[in-house]
């Protein structure tokens, strides 16, 4: 049994059992994978995989159990290569955060200019998707962590600490008549046409709930995964908005006002996630810092060894 074997079938797996694909990523031969595979299922007394012909299908139940141990002894494989390279370089290294548009655009642009001033020889990757996705990116080992609202608790493998509580706004035109009134109600936000996020993101479920426990069936009208977009069309009179209050500036929207909605929606938080049992190099923890002021290294590895499942704000 070796290393390249266990690489293998972990990579024929991601791969959706397609061996020329695993060779690929691996940058080997495809009848070197499959040979390696068969070896291993021989040393082992089982099949690891389910066939058709010579073409891998699934895992086999003990396959599964294979896969599982597979998947910790590569997760401290890689530990111990990131150990080696942090202490032969401290202050510098690759650094890959996954996260939502709102996010990256509205929340990281100060903390991340701050962490490059700290570790200016760190190279920094941003990338965006739906918090499923970029909890998935956390769990494939493709980002070294992943911010969003509450939808990346609970994910299987991931350790989530909250980051900030924020609440949503309902954005409108300057002369809208919602502006009037000094606390709107649901029923009044349900009177107009509805702006808002895609189900996957930013608290939507949030709001679907609120609008649901009162028998309210607003008219959404167009959704978006950009606040930005959202912003556009509000601005040219289609409906009103329901963004993320933190996706407002009123120097930067003076074609918009803001009207508070935690009485409506409740309040959000948002959560930075990292893998169960990873390596954390020490300018990751300063960056959860940066982000989480109340959070801080002894808390977070606390949590990685499951002794703060339930902090919160």
């Amino acid at each position: 049994m070796n290393l390249h074997q266990l690489r293998f079938v972990r990579e024929a797996v991601r791969q959706n059992y397609n061996l020329t694909d695993a060779a690929k990523a691996l940058f080997t031969s495809q009848p070197g994978v499959s040979k390696a595979i068969i070896e291993l299922e021989e040393e082992l007394g089982v099949d690891i995989f389910t066939r058709h012909g010579k073409r891998i299908r699934g895992l086999t139940e003990p396959g599964r159990l294979v896969l599982s141990s597979v998947e910790l002894i590569m997760q401290e494989i890689d530990s111990l290569k990131r150990i080696g390279k942090e202490y032969a370089a401290q202050d510098s290294g690759s650094f890959t955060i996954a996260t939502t548009h709102t996010q990256a655009r509205y929340i990281l642009p100060k903390v991340v200019q701050a962490f490059m001033q700290k570790y200016p020889k760190v190279r920094l990757s941003l990338l965006q998707g739906n918090p499923k996705q970029i909890a998935e990116m956390v769990q494939r080992d493709q980002a070294d962590l992943c911010i969003a609202t509450e939808s990346i608790a609970g994910v299987d493998n991931l350790v989530t600490l909250p980051c900030y509580q924020w609440e949503h706004v309902v954005v409108v035109p300057p002369d809208h008549p919602l502006l009037k009134i000094k606390s709107i109600t649901l029923e009044e936000v349900a009177e107009h046409p509805v702006i808002t996020y895609d189900a996957a993101f930013a608290g939507r479920s949030r709001i679907d709930q609120a609008f649901d426990k009162r028998g309210l069936k607003p008219d959404v009208l167009l959704e978006a995964i950009d606040a930005d977009v959202i912003k556009t069309y509000v601005e040219l009179g289609m409906g009103i908005g329901i963004i993320a209050g933190m996706a407002f500036d009123p120097d930067r929207d003076r074609n918009l006002r803001a009207i508070p909605a935690g009485h409506l929606f409740g309040m959000n938080v948002s959560r930075v996630a990292v893998k169960q049992g990873a390596y954390l190099r020490s300018y990751i923890y300063t960056f959860i810092e940066l982000l989480a002021p109340t959070l801080n290294r002894k808390l977070i590895e606390q949590a990685m060894k499951g002794e703060h499942e339930n902090y919160e704000l």
